[in-house]
């Protein structure tokens, strides 16, 4: 299975946002650069992660953004169900429909090795995520400014 490119970089900015509690919140702008990505696609991921209740934005000084107590504490394996949606991995229903659809054995295959691989995560939460040996690398990500 693999993530999609949002997902992924929604992953990535909560656990940057994880360890940033010790230096102060971050801007939107300041996790895209550390993470070296585009400034929308973060926003766009930060937004989605807001309406899930898993991060904050707070305006003004001293604002930035924050994990809630609940985003700290979610299941990876949520988190991901949540970021990926409940599509499948296969597209059988596509256009043109795949002439196997009400016969095939390995959609259902595809379909409970997609639910193994979320129960994997299930287990692993935020905090998990960001213990050693990764807090302190995601610490030190500053990013690059683009030129």
């Amino acid at each position: 299975m693999r993530l999609t490119k949002f997902t992924d970089l929604a992953l990535r900015a909560v656990m940057r946002l994880a360890v940033s509690e010790q230096a102060g919140p971050l801007t939107t702008r300041q996790v895209a650069e550390a993470m070296e990505v585009p400034y929308a696609h973060m926003a766009k991921a930060v937004t989605r992660l807001q309406h899930l209740g898993v991060l904050e934005a707070r305006r003004g000084r001293g604002g930035g953004l924050g994990l809630t107590g609940p985003g700290r504490r979610a299941s990876v394996g949520w988190l991901v169900r949540e970021l990926e949606g409940g599509g499948e991995v296969v597209a059988c229903d596509g256009d043109p429909p795949c002439p196997l659809n009400g016969a095939c054995r390995l959609r259902h295959a595809l379909r409970d090795a997609q639910e193994a691989f979320y129960a994997a995560l299930d287990p692993l939460t935020v905090n998990d995520l960001v213990a050693s040996p990764t807090g302190p690398v995601l610490v030190g990500l500053v990013g690059r400014r683009p030129a």
